[in-house]
């Protein structure tokens, strides 16, 4: 039995936020009992060259809500840009992404496999199906943003591993 697009997305997105919510959680906490400012953790890169820990939490939010929209054939919603500079503040984020999949019904995103998606990359078209769009393009980066968040609170310190990352499953 084949998984549907919804399944393949949406709770998959879901579990992965609220893990790293939890991360950002243990990252207050963590700078709240060393005394350093979070501001620290949020400006944090691993190499220089690299987006810091607000950033990458930020597209880790986008890459969810936005191929979760385009996957259920809706207009993509705003998004602030860039506003969260607090760890409780990206964790508010991470709510209200996680409120808007919410949202979203299995009848909306299931058969968006052949759904044309295009993107704009470096001022060229770029079109995909939705199967190649989810699998090849939008989850990769969620995972590698993601990802990120992770290595970069753990290199500060913080007391996470990948259990933490996983989440509950």
């Amino acid at each position: 039995m084949a998984i549907g697009m919804y399944v393949a997305s949406i709770p998959v997105y879901q579990r992965q936020l609220g893990a790293i919510s939890k991360i950002l959680e243990k990252g207050s906490a963590w700078a709240a009992a060393r005394k350093v400012d979070e501001a620290v953790l949020g400006a944090t890169r691993l190499i220089p060259d690299m987006l810091p820990l607000t950033r990458q939490v930020q597209i880790a939010c986008r890459f969810a809500e936005e191929s979760a929209a385009r996957l259920a054939g809706v207009e993509v919603p705003k998004a602030p840009e860039n506003a969260e500079k607090t760890l409780g503040e990206l964790r508010a984020r991470i709510a209200a992404v996680l409120a808007y999949l919410k949202g979203l019904k299995p009848e909306q995103i299931d058969g968006s496999e052949g759904r044309e998606v295009v993107l704009t990359i470096a001022g060229s078209p770029l079109k995909l199906t939705g199967e190649q769009y989810l699998l090849h393009f939008a989850l990769p980066n969620f995972y590698f943003h993601c990802t990120t968040t992770h290595a970069i609170l753990r290199q500060c310190g913080v007391e996470i591993g990948k259990r933490d990352f996983i989440g509950g499953l």
